[in-house]
């Protein structure tokens, strides 16, 4: 097994940034150890990233929304001079494995969505200050931002360089928030997306590929003073103590499982399976906000958001071979309810708004991890409003109907809450049910009028809730089967099936970069042209271009 990848990080342990804070507003500094790569073989010289350079990115925005509620603007810069960040690191790509390269861009998509939707969802709005060389993957931490200032000092650009330079696109999503995000005209973004240098001052300002565009000698007032703009806008509470994201207890196996508090993973390689049990809350709900606050990253909500995120997470990028995430719940319904119910009544509390958007984020997570997912709704189970989530996202859910003989549990059961109906949208922005139910919206004012009751199966098959229900004479085989099968099938298959299948309904930028990134950045990562033997990506830095097979697919 290569190299295990661990999303697990704090600030003692960045290399690649470091943040200063000044009352309202923080400023991030993008200072990439060029020893610092996360395989071996490589430098990341001139600002550029790996993996591991997002990883600690991701760790940034999360703590930033929950450790510092008192930051209404964060401005994005970089610590070397005469170079912002030429983005991925070219000879990282050309040595890494096909599925490394994909689950990096998909990564790295969505750490940028993370801070892109903060000005809007939590009032933590990003300004990123460009000074030098801003290319590719930097470009792309640029245009995810809120507001965008360059200086115009002669040297300073911005570009994406992948289509004339390394035969492959954007992988970011920079294409569609060019035209999708900054409304880029459509002739216009064809020449800046072809050209290798790139667009510089007032020129990059009047095609909208930045926002701002000052003299060298105002940059820095220029920068302070559009902070302060955006901390103005903000209605973060200014006076708020943060909660500290504690590391994680987390246990691996020397056979891929894991174990922590809340969550289990078991991992059989040998069926290409892993099962992902989610323990509801072993205690009662805090009384009060001031009482979850006080239990911090402990309370159950919030634990079990991150645990689940993380073993996802290292599930994606660690077990390649692994085609199904089976979902299980074992609690208490109840409990589970009233957890979610605090914070869904405190939405206009910050900290109950930021673990609601947590949950929606991990949620997404699972709705775009490329393996099939399927839930079993078991004797025992608390499949209850958020966590009620993953059945929907499921590729298929199998109930049990009725009492197992010997089984002592309480029989299964689904109950919906509030969070079916809005809090955790999916990437089409539409609720899970909305999509489940797109040929019959009146399905979900049905599954509305059930909300807190304990669905037993019958009454979950009825409104359309589950797949298939099954008695105890079929539960054993019939899942075993489908398991079995599923995981026969090609993996290039089912990623390509699912993706189509998932997210039905209206097109939003979001669905439209992690669709293209999917088809066609998967597809072209695998070209001749791109990664072989004499492609563009093996032959950067060689100084001689890529031979291309020039037919047109």
């Amino acid at each position: 097994m290569s190299k295990l990848i661990d999303f697990q990080t704090n600030p003692s342990k960045y290399r690649h940034w470091r943040v200063d804070y000044a009352g309202e507003v923080a400023n991030l500094y993008m200072d990439v150890d060029e020893k610092g790569g996360l395989f071996e073989g490589y430098e990341l010289k001139l600002n550029s990233y790996d993996l591991g350079v997002d990883i600690e990115l991701a760790d940034v925005v999360q703590r930033l929304r929950f450790e510092h509620p008192e930051v209404k603007a964060v401005v994005l810069q970089s610590g070397k001079e005469r170079v912002f960040c030429a983005g991925a690191n070219i000879r990282m790509l050309g040595g890494a494995s096909h599925a490394h390269k994909v689950n990096f861009c998909k990564f790295t998509n969505e750490t940028r969505n993370t801070f892109e939707a903060a000005g809007a969802e939590s009032g933590q709005y990003y300004i990123c200050a460009v000074k030098g060389a801003c290319a590719g993957g930097g470009y792309e931490l640029a245009i995810a931002c809120d507001h965008i200032i360059l200086t115009d000092d002669g040297t300073t650009s911005v570009a994406l360089p992948e289509v004339p330079l390394l035969a492959v696109l954007p992988g970011t999503g920079g294409l569609t928030r060019v035209t999708d995000k900054r409304k880029v005209r459509r002739d216009l973004a064809d020449v800046f997306c072809s050209l290798e240098e790139g667009i510089k001052g007032k020129r990059a300002r009047d095609w909208n590929l930045v926002d701002e565009v000052v003299p060298n000698s105002r940059f820095a007032e220029a920068i302070a003073a559009r902070a302060k703009d955006f901390a103005a806008r903000s209605k973060r509470p200014g006076g708020a103590k943060g909660v500290m994201l504690t590391p994680l207890q987390r246990v691996i196996s020397d056979n891929g499982s894991l174990i922590y508090s809340s969550v289990e993973v078991e991992v059989d390689r040998t069926k290409r399976v892993a099962t992902i049990t989610i323990h509801g809350p072993k205690r009662a709900a805090p009384a009060s906000m001031d009482a979850l606050h006080a239990e911090g990253a402990e309370t159950w909500i919030l634990r079990a958001a991150r645990e689940l995120d993380d073993a996802i997470l290292h599930l994606r990028n660690n077990e390649f071979e692994v085609g199904v995430l089976v979902f299980r719940t074992q609690g208490d319904p109840a409990l589970v309810a009233a957890h979610e119910k605090l914070i869904l009544e405190n939405g206009s509390h910050w900290l109950a708004h930021e673990i609601t958007l947590y949950w929606k984020r991990v949620l997404k997570r699972i709705d775009l991890t490329s393996r099939s997912l399927v839930a079993l709704i078991e004797p025992g189970s608390c499949f209850v409003g958020c966590l009620a989530e993953i059945i929907f996202a499921a590729d298929r859910s199998y109930m049990a109907e009725g009492d197992f003989d010997g089984d002592n549990r309480p029989a299964a059961t689904v109950t919906l809450t509030a969070g079916n109906f809005g809090p955790y949208p999916m990437s089409n922005d539409l609720t899970r049910l909305q999509t489940r139910f797109l040929g019959e919206p009146g399905k979900v004012d049905e599954a509305r009028a059930t909300v807190g009751q304990a669905l037993e199966a019958s009454a979950a098959n009825e409104r359309g809730l589950v797949t298939f229900t099954l008695d105890e004479v079929d539960w054993d085989d019939e899942v075993r089967i489908f398991l079995e099968e599923r995981a026969s099938f090609s993996p290039d298959a089912m990623t390509g099936m699912e993706a189509n299948l998932r997210f039905p309904g209206p097109e939003t930028m979001e669905t439209r970069i992690f669709g293209r990134l999917t088809a066609w950045q998967n597809w072209i990562f695998q070209r001749p042209n791109a990664v072989g033997a004499e492609g563009a990506l093996k032959r950067y830095g060689t100084g001689i271009r890529g031979s291309y097979d020039m037919k047109r697919v």
